[in-house]
């Protein structure tokens, strides 16, 4: 146990800003299975900040009332069925980038999608 950071997280987390916070929780819960730690919302009601569970890691959002939206932001992701949360991510209204596949590289089933906001995620199974 750290005295300098929340236990049970790690220290690097992926920071995820968009406009619309509340469908890329929702996309992040479906999909990954996630759940939500922490919330914190504007005196409005709005989403200020919130962070997400996924595994053994944590996925911070922001909310869209900001100058500093993500672009072209890449979250690599190992998971148990890469082929099963591609799937998912596509029902649940991602857009494909590239379907899991073994490269010739490396042993890892990899594949590829856009979340609702603009972001890329890569899940792979080794």
């Amino acid at each position: 146990m750290s005295d300098w950071k929340p236990a049970n997280y790690p220290s690097i987390s992926p920071y995820l800003i968009c406009g619309d916070p509340e469908r890329l929780i929702d996309f992040l819960l479906t999909v990954f299975d996630a759940t939500q730690v922490r919330r914190f919302d504007r005196p409005d009601g709005a989403l200020m900040h919130a962070e997400i569970r996924i595994d053994d890691s944590i996925v911070m959002i922001g909310g869209g009332a900001t100058e500093y939206l993500s672009t072209q932001v890449h979250v690599h992701i190992y998971v148990p069925d890469a082929q099963a949360i591609y799937d998912r991510a596509l029902a649940s209204g991602a857009k494909p980038v590239q379907p899991p596949m073994r490269k010739t590289a490396d042993d890892d089933l990899r594949g590829g999608f856009t979340d609702t906001a603009g972001h890329h995620w890569w899940v792979a199974t080794q």
